[in-house]
């Protein structure tokens, strides 16, 4: 008898799920509706994103399309499934219902299968590469769709180029696959869909809560939905993961919206949903999807209170061969090298403005200011050390010395990385050399603590920055890898470390670093808990703090130079402040 009221409930149950999540008019053929067309094509690759991968697309055309006005653009992932008109999506007729609407601009629609490699030889099956594509943690896709598929589109019909315009979205893989072009390319894409996404630890996404409460916003939409009878496997719970995005999202202050129901890993509720989240996808249009700007309550270190809201990434110059090694003077001005060129450069701390200060500077690839007010630049080509008083008068610190990046300190001892040889070095004020570490793969940046008691080098093979306790005699000692960085979300195949190099410190501690990901901020007890987006696509080389109030937070990145403000001020030696007690 038992037996049977259960069955009885699970039958119950399911019948009202299925009223539930029924198809509502707005996914019926409707009289008097015009409609689009689709046309179905096949796109081979032959760029180095996804090579020799074929895949099967179609493109949905609604009838209001005018060739000489620029259509809104979505793509959907897994494009076979939706672009049905018998399935549990039918994109064609709800976009030909929504268009005729008015609830949703005049949209061509992408539906893209995931690429397959051909059989080589007859009767052998094709091989997969779905979640190669949709579930890794790097910008790939995106690259793909924007510099590849889309552009294919583009051939033929006329879509629009701002990303205000465009719109992404998918089912489970493809759920991530959509937040993580539009994340990591926010100029391609604005609006996300995303039913059942899978931000579990596939290929890692179940990194993406983490990484949107510390990124620095885009100017991003997100829709999300899941239901609480999605799958629980080896490698998540989805049901919790997309709790902890709309949290995240929620926390960062993003445009979210997540329709939770009972369904489990399959398209039910999506498809119930799908005119209704289209609806507030498109709402607003074409207004645009602004980036967050918030101030997060509490009293942790958080993004929204270093940078200043207002403040966007700005061009100081550009045309070097390769800037790197910033440093700052008493009065703000900011000194960089062009390496290749053997040049120094000075951005006047009032102007902004961009002169040489020097030529023939032996390929120097580091600077800093000492006490002393003079400006010690690590000579890599030259192999030397050198000086510059104010006057620009020049002084040797130390011969046939590989250098890369260098600290000095307020006694005029001069600690400095070889990454040639994997060593740390000291030279005392008689020049004296003394190797103080060789056991960092590539030590890169280093930069003192307010107090000169701890010294960080970056280890630019890792993903850590290194804290070493100063001796009375200058030696090194209880060297940890202090820092934890996040890893690049990029799509190379080929770098597993953070690539840390130049760092600078502000007025409460925050270690502020230029790597592959961007500039990463970490606290005092050394937590990453803010990523300011790279200024450009170049990776960013080095960091300091300039301009009269040293609230300038300037870059080098390869041939340009930025700058940003700040609301932290930068540490500097010669008035150095009291870091407050760290947060632990």
């Amino acid at each position: 008898m038992l037996r049977n009221i259960i069955l009885l409930a699970t039958a119950f149950g399911a019948a009202a799920a299925a009223r539930q999540y029924s198809l509502g008019p707005d996914s019926q053929r409707k009289e008097g509706v015009p409609r689009g067309t689709v046309e179905k094509f096949t796109f081979m690759s032959h760029g180095n994103l996804f090579p020799g991968t074929q895949r099967d697309y179609w493109v949905y055309v609604p009838a209001q399309y005018q060739s000489a006005k620029p259509a809104c653009l979505m793509v959907f992932q897994d494009g076979a499934a939706y672009v049905k008109e018998d399935g549990d999506w039918r994109v064609p007729i709800v976009f030909d219902n929504l268009i005729q609407q008015g609830s949703m601009p005049v949209t061509i629609g992408v539906f893209v299968n995931p690429g397959v490699l051909p059989p080589g030889v007859p009767g052998v099956p094709p091989l997969f590469n779905r979640s190669f594509e949709y579930d890794s943690m790097d910008d790939r896709y995106d690259r793909f769709l924007s510099k590849e598929l889309v552009p294919e589109v583009k051939k033929r019909w006329n879509i629009s180029d701002n990303a205000n315009d465009h719109a992404i979205g998918g089912l489970s893989s493809g759920g991530i696959a959509a937040f993580t072009a539009a994340m990591l390319g926010p100029d391609t894409f604005s609006r996300v869909l995303s039913f059942i996404g899978s931000y579990a630890d596939l290929r890692g996404g179940d990194a993406w809560p983490d990484l949107v409460r510390k990124m620095e916003p885009a100017p991003l939409r997100v829709f999300l939905q899941d239901g609480d009878h999605d799958m629980n496997i080896a490698a998540g719970n989805w049901w919790l993961s997309n709790q902890a995005m709309a949290s995240a999202l929620a926390y960062r202050g993003y445009e979210v919206k997540f329709v939770t129901g009972t369904e489990g890993h399959n398209g039910k509720q999506g498809g119930s949903i799908l005119p209704d989240a289209l609806r507030w996808l498109w709402q607003g249009w074409p207004n645009p999807i602004l980036k967050p700007s918030t101030t997060t309550p509490g009293s942790f270190p958080d993004i929204s209170k270093i940078v200043d809201a207002s403040s966007e990434w700005e061009l100081v110059g550009e045309g070097y061969g390769f800037s790197e090694g910033p440093a700052v003077d008493s009065s703000g001005n900011v000194f960089f090298v062009d390496v290749p060129a053997s040049k120094i450069y000075k951005v006047d701390a009032a102007t902004g403005k961009v002169s040489l200060f020097r030529e023939n500077t032996g390929g120097a690839s580091g600077l800093m200011f000492g006490r002393d007010g003079r400006l010690y630049a690590a000579e890599n080509g030259a192999k030397r050390i050198v000086a510059f008083d104010p006057a620009g008068k020049e002084y040797v610190v130390a011969q046939n010395v590989g250098s890369n990046d260098l600290a000095v300190a307020k006694s005029g001892v001069v600690y400095f990385t070889d990454p040639s040889t994997h060593h740390i070095w000291r030279i005392d004020t008689r020049g004296n050399r003394t190797a103080v570490n060789d056991q960092l793969q590539f030590p890169n940046g280093i930069r003192f603590t307010d107090d000169e008691r701890m010294l960080m080098v970056a280890d630019s093979a890792t993903r850590w920055v290194w804290s070493f306790e100063v001796q009375p005699d200058g030696s090194l000692a209880n060297g940890e890898p202090f820092y934890k960085l996040e890893l690049p979300l990029i799509g190379d195949g080929k770098m597993v470390n953070a690539w840390a190099d130049g760092m600078a410190f502000d007025s409460d501690g925050y270690l502020y670093i230029a790597t592959k990901s961007g500039i990463q901020v970490c606290d005092q007890p050394g937590r990453v808990f803010a990523i300011l987006r790279k200024p450009s696509p170049a990776d960013p080389s080095n960091v300091v703090f300039g301009g009269p109030d040293f609230k300038m937070l300037y870059v080098t990145a390869k041939d340009k130079v930025y700058r940003r403000r700040m609301l932290h001020r930068g540490y500097v030696p010669w008035d150095p402040p009291k870091w407050p007690r760290p947060q632990l």
